[in-house]
């Protein structure tokens, strides 16, 4: 009849593990989803931003070599991404091209200039930065004008911040349910060991001591479920990043160290924290609260 009860009670607390191991990784891949979708997004604004021009149109009077001196110069400043220089001549044609005739033959002289346009780096995509920049350039001998998108970079910079702002919401959100929902499967787990704790508290046990081997299984239930949740965003990468090949996932390793170190962090975090209150819970209780 012991072994038969024994039998019973190890079935069901293997049964418990499993229950937690399994929420874990269900929790745990959520957060990975949102947390790729929230670095992802960071590098997708970034690529946007990067791809406005600020154009610097030259004086006539600016030589090749002066212009050659000032390319140098531009292309080692910190806010510079690329730039393209466009010659007055290119740039005819191309207009000429656009408008399907040569506007050279009426006027008979090529009124363009010369022209740089600077792609900037992310972070100096705001109308505040920008707007240093162009009087900047103002000031400077070589340039006759400068030219950009004002309104489009405001309205790039607000709608960014807005989705910014909602992606971090919707995180934290779905990051303190995987707290909640993690804590309450630990303390399901703890709660059947409720009496064997307060036994070992009864013969002289320290709390620590009590502590520790609950502690240690469930950080070793959160990394299992942290390695199944890394399973399942693995293959959602490998699909994603080859229906969306532009994302470029697979090969972008910074955001997948993030990826990988949040989810294990996480699992380590919250199943240690989790445990510590729920231990710290049944230890502090008198005996007869245990029933209830």
């Amino acid at each position: 009849m012991s072994s038969k009860f024994d039998s019973y009670q190890k079935r069901r607390l293997q049964s418990s593990y499993i229950s937690v191991v399994i929420s874990i990784a269900l929790v745990l891949f959520m957060v990975g989803i949102l947390g790729l979708v929230l670095l992802k997004s960071t590098l997708v604004a970034n690529r946007v931003k990067e791809k406005v021009a600020i154009s610097l149109f030259l004086k006539d009077e600016v030589t090749k070599k002066q212009i050659n001196t000032f390319k140098t110069s531009l292309q080692e400043e910190e806010f510079t991404k690329r730039i393209i220089y466009t010659s007055k001549t290119q740039a005819a044609k191309k207009y000429s091209k656009e408008i399907g005739e040569d506007f050279l033959q009426f006027l008979g002289k090529n009124p363009l200039k010369n022209g740089i346009d600077i792609y900037l780096k992310a972070n100096f995509v705001t109308p505040e930065k920008i707007q240093e920049l162009e009087t900047r350039f103002l000031k400077n001998a070589f340039v006759a004008d400068v030219s950009y998108d004002k309104p489009l970079i405001t309205l790039l910079t607000k709608n960014i911040k807005r989705i910014s702002f909602w992606l971090l919401v919707v995180s934290s959100f779905f990051g303190l349910m995987a707290i909640i929902l993690i804590n309450s499967s630990i303390r399901l787990s703890v709660y059947s060991k409720r009496f064997n704790i307060k036994t070992m508290q009864m013969v002289g046990a320290t709390k620590s001591f009590i502590r520790r081997p609950f502690i240690w299984r469930s950080i070793k239930l959160g990394m299992i479920g942290a390695f199944l949740a890394l399973i399942g965003l693995a293959f959602v990468i490998y699909y994603v990043d080859k229906y969306a090949p532009s994302l470029a996932l697979i090969k972008d390793y910074v955001t997948l160290s993030y990826l990988v170190g949040g989810v294990v962090l996480s699992a380590f975090i919250i199943t240690w924290f989790s445990t510590f209150l729920a231990t710290q819970r049944f230890l502090n209780l008198q005996t007869d609260e245990l029933y209830y």
